[in-house]
């Protein structure tokens, strides 16, 4: 009777230490879920907070983008363009060739009567220098006869008076 009753502990005691060895396993696995969920955790909260940088980086960006929008739209009102498409896939060299000659001489024009007026502003102003020059010159020439009349009609007085000295020592 005694083997029987200790046969049913012992089985009773295996049974235990299965369940404890259960247990133990359950408890490791638990462990390493655990570590394994903390992990995930972290790395969400890394992610969450690099999505919330990331977020007020777009933020800004857009902010920053809508303003300069906002400040070429107001230099786009400001201009016009006229634009002509060709839809001719087709290079054709002979006509961008005239259209540029034409372009060219028009701007050599331009230029040529630019260079034209600035000449002729420049003539224009050395005349009227030149008349003012002249007008001087015969102005210089008129004092010029007139200081020799003078200078004539006082040496014809020095040689009168000259002469009537000289009467006037020979009388006395």
């Amino acid at each position: 009777m005694a083997k029987p009753c200790l046969y049913k502990k012992y089985k009773k005691l295996a049974g235990y230490e299965v369940e404890i060895n259960r247990r133990t396993a359950a408890e490791n696995e638990f462990v390493v879920l655990k570590k394994d969920v903390d992990a995930a955790y972290m790395n969400k909260v890394e992610l969450q907070a690099k999505v919330d940088s990331l977020t007020d980086e777009i933020k800004f960006f857009k902010c920053l983008y809508e303003g300069e929008i906002t400040q070429i739209q107001s230099h786009i009102s400001d201009t016009s363009i006229v634009l002509s498409m060709d839809n001719n896939r087709d290079l054709d060299l002979d006509s961008i060739i005239a259209e540029v000659r034409a372009q060219y001489e028009e701007v050599t024009l331009k230029s040529k009567a630019e260079a034209e007026t600035l000449y002729q502003t420049k003539i224009q102003e050395l005349q009227v220098t030149a008349g003012q020059h002249g007008d001087d010159l015969k102005l210089t020439k008129a004092e010029i006869s007139e200081l020799n009349r003078l200078i004539q009609r006082i040496r014809s007085e020095i040689g009168n008076v000259k002469k009537q000295v000289g009467s006037m020592k020979l009388i006395h």
